[in-house]
């Protein structure tokens, strides 16, 4: 993998300006999700991979009671003493001391550290810079203090973190890819089991764009318990007449529509959304495994539409650049990606029309919205680790 340089170097030097020499280094990445949207939460099926933009951190223990964190991003320090625990006003660093609080119940020799970090996955792109961050943490308090981690006991801390201190209901694709991702992989994974296989992802003369909106509307954290809380109403009407139902994984399109008149219309589309996403997600990794990228593009297509009509997460911005994207020859498929309300579209485009489609985007996309279109290649790469002393030694 190639690294920022540049990151490197700027959590190695303000760490030793404020706290010291020597920390452990830290590479956590963000994930991509090509395909599996909103199913995670439902016990369903995703197919994510970790991607060469991340959260770089440098941790180290201090001998004190304190958590000393500093943020390059925000240009912010917050400290903390470890008998106080608890969310702060401080949004960013919530999802540290999540993770802290959940690590510590498991381990309690957890002791107070210093942590300094930035990335370079843009925020609010839905690439999930708060997973990597979580899951960098768990990676550091599990080395610093040699805690002897399970690797799936650091993924639910970091989605505990959400759940408890942040007050984000996420499941728990983003962490789990993040940490476990490996390159020119996806990882399919069954959210509930949380039994997985690693897909190759062989796409020769094509790759994977993503074209950032800008945007995130403000009903997006809402919404997106409003959506699990329908899914929940769904799955409890099923119940009724399916007792042996416990999420929308188990439900058929036959069930769902023996109940139909019991549901409202909106939870009928969202839950039918769930039931036909989890499906593409299996034809995904098959079609993926026998190099069908046409087939396979189409399911993106078909999931973004289920995304934008039966489960209300799309938004203009989105909309639009998927439209797009489906006129040009050069592109297999395209969809949003993420929670939704704003963050990217994830497009598989030919290699060399790449700069040709960027172009035409980010024109089209400026002429109707007034808004300069970031696009971003990514690579999918190994999940988070330990960044080696040769890459930072003579910093």
């Amino acid at each position: 993998m190639i690294y920022s340089e540049y990151l490197i170097k700027a959590v190695s030097h303000i760490f030793s300006e404020k706290y010291g020499e020597n920390p452990l280094l830290i590479f956590s990445p963000g994930r991509v999700n090509l395909i599996g949207e909103h199913t995670d939460y439902n016990q369903g099926f995703v197919m994510p991979g970790a991607i060469n933009k991340g959260i770089y951190a440098a941790c180290a223990e201090n001998g004190q009671e304190l958590i000393r964190m500093y943020s390059i991003d925000f240009d912010e320090e917050v400290i903390v003493g470890l008998d106080a625990l608890k969310p702060v006003a401080t949004s960013w660093a919530n999802y540290i001391l999540g993770v802290v609080a959940e690590i510590k119940n498991l381990r309690p020799n957890v002791l107070g550290f210093d942590l300094v970090f930035g990335g370079d996955i843009p925020i609010g792109s839905g690439l999930s810079s708060s997973a990597a961050l979580e899951c960098a943490i768990g990676k550091g308090l599990d080395t610093m203090f040699l805690l002897n981690l399970e690797e799936i006991e650091i993924i639910k801390a970091g989605q505990q973190a959400e759940h408890k201190f942040v007050g984000v209901r996420c499941g728990i694709m983003d962490q789990f890819a993040s940490l476990k991702g490996k390159a020119n992989h996806v990882i399919q994974l069954d959210c509930r089991s949380l039994d997985y296989q690693f897909v190759p992802v062989l796409i020769d003369d094509y790759q994977l764009l993503l074209c950032n909106t800008r945007v995130k509307h403000s009903l997006a954290e809402s919404s997106y318990n409003e959506r699990r809380s329908d899914c929940e109403t769904g799955v409890a009407v099923v119940q009724e007449k399916y007792p042996e139902v416990t999420s929308l994984r188990d439900v058929t399109t036959e069930m769902l529509d023996a109940v139909k008149v019991q549901l409202t219309t909106t939870i009928y589309q969202r839950c039918l959304y769930v039931i036909e996403e989890n499906q593409r997600v299996l034809k995904a990794g098959k079609l993926l495994k026998e190099g069908q990228l046409q087939r396979f593009g189409a399911l993106l297509f078909d999931s973004h539409e289920g995304l934008s009509q039966k489960y209300e997460v799309s938004c203009p911005e989105l909309d639009f650049l998927v439209d797009q994207a489906k006129k040009h020859p050069a592109v297999l498929g395209a969809r949003m990606m993420g929670g939704g309300f704003g963050g990217c579209t994830i497009n598989l485009i030919k290699r060399s029309e790449k700069q040709g489609l960027m172009q035409q985007l980010q024109e089209a996309y400026n002429r109707q919205f007034g808004i300069e279109l970031e696009c971003y290649e990514v690579e999918l790469e190994d999940g988070t680790h330990l960044i080696k002393q040769e890459h930072y030694g003579s910093i």
